[in-house]
């Protein structure tokens, strides 16, 4: 069998998980793009690709990793390769793993119309809506794999079912309806429903961990990713800040066009420091 994830981390999870059962071995690939976020257009075609991968490229400015780290895969060619592994093997498997949220389940959505001439050797392990254990003994439901023990997958793996003939005609209509809303961020609103949201979702998300104090941008990113409900990727955080900045709504001190760590932010309008706050007294 070949695991599918769309996390890097559950990467390495899955094979803490193989660990623990021999039953399970096989390779695991990840579907890297995230594809809750960002136009979709025209993916099927040079153009619309191109599109996309220059969108993540013009975010990415600044970012902690590596310049050629954006765009050096193309989940295209990992599709590929597993297309051309299955008709290699006749008794080869997919099992696509998918937590209760709405970057796993865009993936499932761009991947499985690629996969239906597979249709009865691709499985599904959606664990959506289902208790697990925690470290501490006490039941939880998950939204992400990696939240879940690899000893908890043992009893999941239960769960694998073949995706059905209908699934392969409906789901790869849910894919098409998102090409044609293409909403640069999109929600799972329960069960597999993906709903398109403007690209200010999480823009209120930001601002609250915001005050008149300056703090350093990486700051403010951390304590968002942490205590936000709704999960999203650091680097499309980091672009709303910019665009919050650009906008007016947050203040921000050095250089914003060099790297995340080069300024500071603050909540424009506010003056809180005591610098400040005596100038103002003064005057």
């Amino acid at each position: 069998m070949i695991h599918i994830v769309f996390n890097q981390v559950e990467v390495d999870l899955m094979q803490q998980v193989m660990a623990l059962d021999e039953t399970l071995q096989g390779p695991v690939v990840q579907i890297r793009d995230d594809f809750a976020v960002g136009p979709l257009s025209g993916l099927d075609t040079e153009e619309g690709w191109q599109t996309r991968l220059d969108w993540w490229r013009g975010l990415s400015k600044g970012a902690p990793y590596p310049e050629d780290q954006v765009g050096s895969f193309d989940d295209r060619k990992t599709v590929a390769a597993l297309k051309a592994q299955l008709t290699a093997e006749p008794g080869e498997q997919i099992w696509i793993w998918m937590g209760q949220n709405q970057h796993d389940v865009t993936g499932y959505y761009w991947l499985i119309p690629q996969l239906k001439e597979f249709q009865g050797r691709v499985m599904v392990l959606y664990l959506n809506n289902l208790p697990f254990i925690n470290e501490k003994g006490l039941i939880f439901y998950p939204s992400w794999l990696w939240e879940i023990r690899p000893a908890e997958f043992l009893k999941a793996k239960r769960l694998a079912r073949p995706v059905t003939l209908s699934e392969f005609e409906i789901d790869p209509d849910e894919w098409n309806k998102l090409v044609q809303e293409n909403s640069l961020v999109r929600l799972l609103e329960g069960g597999k429903k993906i709903a398109g949201k403007e690209v200010t979702f999480y823009d209120d998300e930001i601002l609250k961990n915001l005050t008149g104090e300056w703090q350093k941008a990486t700051r403010v990113l951390s304590n968002t990713l942490n205590r936000m409900k709704i999960k999203t990727g650091d680097i499309f955080i980091m672009w709303r800040l910019k665009e919050l900045v650009a906008a007016g709504k947050i203040q921000a001190e050095g250089d914003i066009d060099k790297d995340w760590k080069s300024f500071d932010v603050r909540l424009a309008g506010k003056k809180e420091t005591a610098a400040e706050l005596a100038a103002d007294a003064g005057s």
